[in-house]
């Protein structure tokens, strides 16, 4: 499919419109081709593009991605599925279908976004930079082989990664610029993509069609079952939180990265001020007024009123406050320790 450029504006083809369906110009094409959603409700030769819909939905669920038919008689099959998934999903209000569909849907995207910009003819590799552009406030240019993006940008959308090799330390820089190649640049963008899938379909406006679509809807509805989980929580502390109360109880000196680590888990626990302050008082530097400060400062009844978090897991062990057991199984932060998701 061609793409025109008419004053810097991208026209999208209709398969262009079916890789990225969650772009305005896909909900434009269905008015152009003058659809109501009743129609897809109703007309028998449109009941493909509903179940087409559903077997969507359902595939996102179960962690796959949505293996797409470009072939010239499915496009428009591939468009519209995508936009009724979105109806049937907000009409079943089932937020973990929407969750585990826009991330579906954000992988499906990286893949075509990876392939254009890879596209060696420029055909389409400046369609998906223009995207990443406009959706992400991402200035990137391409460069040779590598896409490359100002660090500024880079730390703004690496934010989300905990690993080392996304730490900017480790990434080509050069001259105030980050290189990436086109896989790094669209996983850069996954969680973002997701946010913005998934804020589309919140937000989306769609008429109250509920009785047209009961079947599906119904269907959805079951699917959703299997996914209702009930957290169970322990009472025991992490081995971070019991070793600085270990550290307290002992009448040593804690640092104040462990102050801070043990009364920010506290306060998120939902122990008061109260409750804690004690567990202070065999520190070597304790002083009463300064710790019910310090406290009532952590918990937000000072200034804006903003209750600090607990840190990370990777920040405690940056700080050598970490001392990780099997159970803690993978958690980033302390305040997950315990949680067990069963079968409701």
């Amino acid at each position: 499919m061609a793409i025109d450029v008419i004053n810097s504006v991208l026209i999208l083809g209709r398969e262009e419109i079916a890789r990225y369906p969650f772009l305005t110009e896909a909900g434009n094409y269905l008015r152009e081709k003058g659809f109501t959603l009743e129609q897809f409700a109703k007309d028998e030769d449109l009941q493909p593009i509903v179940d087409l819909a559903v077997r969507r939905i359902e595939t996102a669920a179960d962690g796959k991605i949505f293996n797409s038919d470009f072939s010239i008689k499915n496009l428009d099959m591939e468009v519209f599925s995508f936009l009724i998934a979105v109806v049937l999903l907000k009409q079943s209000g089932m937020n973990t279908l929407i969750k585990r569909f826009s991330l579906a849907e954000a992988r499906r995207a990286e893949r075509f976004l990876e392939r254009d910009l890879n596209d060696s003819a420029n055909k389409t590799s400046e369609l998906a930079i223009k995207i990443i552009r406009e959706l992400f406030s991402m200035n990137i240019t391409k460069n040779s082989d590598y896409f490359v993006i100002p660090a500024s940008d880079y730390l703004k959308h690496a934010v989300h990664f905990h690993e080392q090799e996304w730490k900017l330390v480790n990434r080509l820089v050069d001259n105030g610029s980050v290189f990436l190649t086109a896989h790094e640049t669209v996983r850069l963008i996954r969680k973002e993509l997701d946010n913005f899938i998934s804020s589309k379909i919140r937000s989306s406006s769609i008429p109250d069609v509920a009785e047209s679509f009961r079947q599906p809807v119904e269907q959805l509805l079951l699917l959703a079952k299997k996914f209702n989980v009930q957290i169970v929580e322990t009472t025991e502390y992490p081995p971070c939180i019991k070793h600085a109360m270990e550290i307290m109880n002992k009448g040593e000196n804690l640092p104040h990265s462990g102050r801070f680590m043990l009364a920010t888990y506290l306060l998120n626990k939902g122990q008061s001020i109260e409750e804690i302050a004690p567990l202070f008082k065999n520190a070597p530097d304790y002083n009463e007024k300064i710790t019910l400060y310090q406290l009532k400062h952590l918990a937000g009844n000072f200034g804006s009123g903003t209750k600090y978090a607990c840190p990370s897991c990777e920040k405690l062990r940056s700080e050598n406050l970490c001392f990780a057991i099997p159970e803690c199984n993978n958690i980033i932060n302390p305040l997950q320790f315990g949680r067990k998701k069963v079968n409701a």
